[in-house]
């Protein structure tokens, strides 16, 4: 980890990748929802995630922290906020609200990090540009959601689920800002260690909520395990790298990503109607991007 956020190419191709990957997650889990009850689905995607993680981790020689500084309570508390409770959150959430509400609630990942990681970290202070950038993409995410992204399929229950999504934005904010403050450590082992430490948590929690695993049948079982590999297992480890290279605050850029591509997938694949307001929101959104990281693309574009 370098105290001061370390942007390059690499860092724009990971999360214009985890963008796409996290905005397909949610229509995926929606259709896991129908085999298995909420808890089952976050725990089977986050065993799934850890088993294969851990694997890897211990081919590579198992090594954790790099150096004589450790820092376990911090590290577990980064894998209950980065792995357990937004999995819990966004799955029970996710029966009462559309999944294209739960990719917009992403968003709110960048408004949360932004002030906490001005406080927090070095080399993350806000400018005038960056606040600037930020408030334009964040009319523009408001812009995308529209009254149509509120509907729910469970009325009584629908400002809970809202909520609990939110609440997984807030835990993803808070354990990337913490993430940078840990001390050096193997990307791959500190993966490992939050699917881990979030299997533990995650998998008592479902037995004591649903009783014993239900069968999902091969349909769930191949939704389940597709979520414990792409965006579960590939996608934590480069949210580890950005978050720990290039910071959390360019980091949260990709959820002004997911929105976008929630409600495009949606479209797509569930035959949904495009917002009109659609195409202006995403306007909105890239000019956010570009001007709240406008050092990073020059860099990108000039070499300087």
């Amino acid at each position: 980890m370098t105290l001061t956020p370390d942007i390059t190419r690499k860092s724009w191709a990971m999360i214009a990748t985890l963008g796409f990957v996290w905005g397909g997650t949610f229509l995926v889990q929606a259709m896991a929802l129908e085999t298995a009850p909420p808890f089952w689905v976050a725990a089977g995607r986050i065993g799934f995630a850890a088993l294969l993680t851990a694997l890897v981790w211990l081919a590579r020689g198992g090594r954790m922290f790099t150096t004589e500084d450790t820092d376990w309570p911090t590290l577990t508390l980064v894998a209950v906020l980065s792995a357990a409770a937004p999995f819990m959150l966004i799955a029970w959430g996710q029966q009462y609200v559309t999944s294209s509400f739960t990719g917009v609630s992403m968003a709110a990942v960048a408004l949360i990090v932004l002030p906490m990681a001005h406080f927090l970290l070095p080399g993350e202070r806000m400018t005038w540009r960056k606040t600037l950038g930020f408030v334009i993409g964040f009319a523009g995410i408001v812009l995308l959601i529209g009254p149509g992204a509120f509907a729910s399929s469970g009325a009584g229950m629908e400002p809970l689920g809202r909520l609990a999504c939110l609440s997984a934005a807030g835990c993803y904010a808070t354990s990337s800002v913490l993430m940078r403050r840990l001390p050096p450590l193997d990307p791959v082992g500190l993966s490992a260690a939050t699917l881990l430490i979030g299997s533990a948590v995650v998998i008592p929690l479902a037995l004591v909520s649903h009783g014993l695993p239900p069968n999902p049948g091969g349909k769930g079982l191949m939704l389940i395990a597709l979520l414990g590999l792409v965006p579960t297992a590939a996608a934590n480890l480069l949210r580890i790298i950005v978050a720990r290279t290039a910071g959390p605050v360019f980091m949260s850029l990709t959820n002004y990503q997911v929105p976008v591509w929630s409600v495009l997938l949606g479209a797509l694949v569930l035959g949904e109607p495009l917002p009109p307001t659609l195409l202006w929101a995403l306007l909105m959104i890239l000019t956010g991007v570009a001007l709240s990281q406008y050092g990073a693309l020059r860099r990108l574009f000039t070499g300087r």
